[in-house]
């Protein structure tokens, strides 16, 4: 073979060389030529940090960062609608979308009802007592101090004097807060004195009912005879010539809807507001015939006579007022 058919090794060597190239290359990426995390760690500095931790929710990936305040937003039972809280206070607790009436205390409800720091709270002196020894889950005496710690109320009725854009009146409110509302003794009481001094100071009453509990069982007929003693206080004061104004609110049902509730002058009620005595499932099982939708309603109960006028809750003072002076009771 002459020298020019001769293979050159200069080639052989370069393979060679190319070949280990991609050999050590290979090593260090792998079979498909991809880089390792290894690798890819060295080369950004990280090779020596241990892997994050995967945590079940992201909410709990930083502790130390601050999130959305509970309470914030509301669910509106009506509509579903998630509202803004502030909004919804600047709007009395109404729903912007449905209108719906969320529940108020009654203290916030004397806020927003009467003038401004003219409120003065009567007979906060008096407390229930266990005549009947009663115990449910709990003794009575027991379930009294836990409500009141839960709703900083004394029991279910707040009463007293105050003003309505200018006009002296007496108020009373009741709170479905305190054991459901319910007429106790002390209710009974706290509104049959008011209605005496009412009758005796010659003012309008104003009764904002919001009780879905009745008559409440833990005094048994102590509590059934209060339904008695309002009703009469009621008929004194009306004899005397005296403006009774009862506002229904969401729920007004059970002893205080068969009582003072519906004995006003005038009656009115907040929209979408339970109204009755039992609940619609108790009488649907009861007459065991399909009810209409709007049963119990406020709606309803205007179309058959029961209320005189359903009213916003940011137009009450107004209405109310104008009724004082309608009737010429303004002082």
């Amino acid at each position: 073979m002459s020298s020019d058919d001769k293979p050159s090794e200069k080639p052989t060597k370069d393979k060679a060389a190319k070949d280990k190239s991609v050999e050590t290359r290979s090593e260090k990426t792998g079979t498909n030529g991809a880089t390792t995390s290894a690798e890819k760690s060295a080369e950004n500095g990280t090779a020596n940090k241990p892997a994050p931790k995967i945590t079940d929710s992201w909410v709990g990936a930083n502790p130390n960062k601050r999130g959305v305040p509970e309470g914030l937003w509301l669910g509106c039972d009506g509509c579903g609608a998630t509202i803004f809280r502030k909004e919804l206070e600047k709007r009395l607790r109404v729903c912007p979308e449905c209108n719906h009436h969320f529940y108020i205390s009654a203290p916030a409800r004397i806020s927003q009802l009467l003038d401004q720091d003219s409120f003065e709270e009567w007979f906060t002196n008096i407390s229930s007592l266990d005549p009947l020894g009663f115990a449910d889950r709990k003794p009575y005496p027991e379930r009294l101090v836990a409500e009141r710690a839960k709703t900083g109320l004394d029991d279910a009725c707040i009463t007293g004097r105050g003003y309505l854009r200018g006009r002296p009146l007496v108020c009373a409110v009741t709170d479905s807060a305190f054991i459901m509302g319910s007429m106790g003794s002390v209710v009974g009481e706290k509104l049959t004195r008011s209605i005496e001094q009412a009758t005796e100071l010659k003012l309008p009453l104003v009764i904002v009912s919001g009780s879905g509990g009745g008559a409440r069982m833990h005094e048994g007929i102590y509590s059934l005879m209060q339904m008695g003693k309002v009703c009469a206080a009621l008929a004194r004061y009306h004899e005397a010539g005296g403006l009774f104004i009862s506002v229904l609110t969401n729920p007004t049902m059970g002893g205080v809807a068969a009582s003072f509730a519906s004995l006003g002058d005038l009656v009115f009620a907040e929209p979408k507001a339970l109204v009755g005595f039992a609940g619609p499932r108790v009488v649907q099982a009861t007459v065991k015939a399909q009810l209409p939708d709007d049963f119990q309603t406020s709606e309803f109960m205007l179309a058959h006579g029961f209320i005189d006028r359903i009213i916003h809750r940011a137009e009450l003072r107004t209405e109310i007022a104008r009724v004082i002076d309608y009737c010429g009771l303004r002082q």
